[in-house]
């Protein structure tokens, strides 16, 4: 009630001023009209009478065109705008009231523009001096000096809230902008004082306390370039997130967060046909299999948008898929989706298929996988039952069913592997393609690098290192990988769905690949720590099954463009006609805990597979009949 009462205070309080203003302005055109000097009595009596109804006439204009909606601690360009209109407006009634009374007897026709002016003079600057000393007092007592990258809109936004937040610390001295139109402008008052390179100079001028990048449409290589600037002032900085990361577009300091790594290793924005998407997901039932890893909640976040009948969400994990519960059901904002939570294994064949036959599943999108090189090295067994027959299991289950679509979610390491994990991932594309030849259910595969910021990834151990102090441990100083937001990665899935019509091995294009070594010196640098003197980095060696660079396709596999920028089409290998075989003998090799037997068949299906439990058999089977030579 309080708060009402001094709203309703503030806007009389300012009608009662704009109210006396109109005698001021009228009194005032007569007095300007005569050159200052004393005023004709006829004229002045006139002018006496017409008073009342110029009060009435602007009165009116005011409240019309919402002169007391806006506040005047901030007034602005609108506000004048509609000062503008209700001036206009009350002098062209008023001059039709005085032509229909008086003919404009003894009323000087100079009399109402003078009014006019004289009035808008009044209204606007009182508005600006309040408005002016305000801020003047405001800023006199504010803390921390800010400079502002970037005077573009956001830019512009953002020192507008800044000078509106009483309540926020930060004092807004200057900008920089890269665009020479921009130099030596203006923006609130905040003078563009040069580019981005003049940074070191400008905080030193300044005296600037902190740096706030404004750039939300720049993409990562701007990015990493003004970071690089800012870190060299030795200044904390801030940035507003992407635009696809603002909620409705708009710009407030409560947007302003800590540099990530994804800002300096982003990509730029992708643009989907969600139409067609939408056409593909929405009514439908759709199961995700791992939905409570790092992939599979992110398709299920974005898929529960494009409002399905059913999201069935599977996974063997109860902790995630408690998490991924607790998170959903939290933002489901509509009745539309039925989500449905199912602790099951994809290697339980038989709940596998009574799920698909309860729900009548139509799409899927199998995401479950062990993923982690270094773990599965010595557990041949667990990979292969999972990363393979899982998929076997899943896959079959759907053609049975005659689901519409199986997307499968590869992985990079599939392509000439040199471990366990990525070889079994490459068995699973191949089960991919067996079933699409022999069924009616459309299979597709999408392989894609690492994904930023996932669970168990190198950002998250550097991060629990930096916690601890350091070191951070790199394999090798030459290492490479690809990467690309978990967002990203998801949203394309979703749009290679909708371009498969079956059979097809999509590559996501994953840009440019990235050195470990410098992903681990940005994020030492984002700690606000500086490398080898507080946090240093340690070089550990390549663990069992990892390689110095990854690669996307096979060379047998050549890549074709598709309606979409950033999926490519590789052309699938011709499939063993002793696949089926080979996939039997493995069951029973797994059943039977044979890890050797496991081996050579995987070898088998995989000639290219370059594994060190291979190198180390040839060389021992070198080493054997070299002995027997000499003997």
């Amino acid at each position: 009630m309080k708060a009402v009462w001094l709203q309703w205070r503030s806007r009389w309080a300012a009608f009662v001023h704009d109210f006396l203003s109109i005698p001021v302005a009228w009194f005032g055109a007569y007095w300007l009209r005569f050159n200052l000097d004393q005023i004709p009595q006829e004229i002045l009596t006139q002018a006496l009478y017409m008073l009342p109804w110029v009060i009435v006439f602007q009165a009116i204009g005011f409240w019309v065109f919402g002169l007391y909606r806006g506040v005047w601690r901030f007034a602005s360009i609108p506000d004048l705008t509609r000062i503008v209109k209700a001036i206009i407006m009350g002098s062209l009634i008023t001059l039709l009231a005085i032509f229909l009374s008086t003919r404009l007897q003894n009323i000087p026709r100079s009399v109402i523009p003078l009014y006019s002016m004289l009035l808008l003079l009044i209204l606007g600057g009182s508005r600006f001096v309040y408005r002016w000393s305000k801020d003047k007092r405001y800023l006199t007592g504010r803390g921390q000096r800010v400079l502002i990258v970037g005077a573009g809109v956001a830019g512009e936004s953002l020192v507008r809230d800044l000078l509106r937040d009483e309540s926020s610390s930060y004092l807004p001295i200057a900008f920089v902008d890269d665009r020479e139109q921009k130099l030596g402008r203006e923006l609130h008052g905040i003078r563009v004082v040069g580019t981005c390179d003049d940074i070191p100079e400008v905080v030193k001028r300044f005296t600037v306390d902190m740096i706030l990048i404004a750039l939300p449409s720049a993409n990562a290589s701007e990015m990493r370039r003004i970071v690089a600037i800012c870190e060299s002032t030795h200044k904390p900085a801030r940035t507003l997130p992407g635009m696809n990361d603002l909620v409705s577009g708009l710009v407030s300091v409560k947007n302003l967060r800590e540099i990530s790594l994804e800002d300096l290793l982003g990509r730029d924005p992708v643009t989907l046909d969600w139409q067609a998407i939408s056409n593909s997901l929405a009514g439908k039932v759709v199961l995700v299999s791992g939905g409570g890893g790092s992939i599979g909640s992110e398709l299920c976040r974005q898929v529960m948008k494009l409002e399905p009948s059913h999201l069935i969400i599977v996974d063997n994990s109860e902790y995630n898929l408690f998490c991924v519960q607790q998170e959903l059901l939290s933002k489901l904002s509509h009745d539309k989706t039925q989500v449905h939570f199912q602790l099951i294994d994809v290697c339980d064949m038989f709940a596998i298929s009574r799920l698909l036959t309860q729900f009548k599943v139509q799409v899927i999108f199998h995401a479950a996988a062990y993923k982690h090189v270094p773990l599965l090295e010595p557990q041949i067994r667990a990979a292969v039952k999972n990363n393979i027959l899982g998929t076997y299991n899943l896959a079959q289950a759907a053609a049975l069913e005659q689901i519409e679509k199986f997307v499968l979610v590869s992985t990079d390491k599939a392509v000439n592997p040199t471990n366990v994990m990525g070889a079994t991932k490459r068995i699973a594309e191949l089960v991919c393609q067996y079933f699409n030849e022999r069924f009616s259910t459309a299979f597709i595969t999408v392989r894609f690098g690492n994904v930023l910021g996932s669970r168990g990834s190198v950002v998250e151990t550097f991060q629990q290192q930096l916690e601890k102090g350091g070191p951070l441990t790199v394999t090798h100083p030459e290492v490479m990988r690809y990467f690309m937001t978990v967002q990203e990665a998801s949203q394309l899935i979703l749009q290679a769905l909708t371009i498969g019509a079956g059979g097809e091995l999509f590559v996501l294009d994953m840009g440019e690949p990235i050195k470990i070594r410098y992903m681990a010196e940005q994020m030492i640098r984002l700690a606000g720590k500086r490398k080898d003197e507080d946090i240093r980095i340690e070089y550990v060696g390549l663990r069992p099954g990892e390689k110095l660079f990854e690669e996307l396709f096979h060379k047998r596999e050549q890549l074709a463009s598709t309606s979409h920028n950033k999926i490519l089409k590789a052309h699938p290998r011709v499939l063993e006609k002793k696949f089926e075989k080979s996939l039997l003998a493995l069951q029973v090799a797994v059943n039977e805990c044979q890890e050797q037997e496991i081996f050579r068949i995987i070898k088998e299906l995989v000639p290219e597979l370059r594994h060190a439990r291979q190198v180390k058999n040839t060389l021992t089977q070198a080493t054997s009949e070299q002995t027997e030579t000499m003997v």
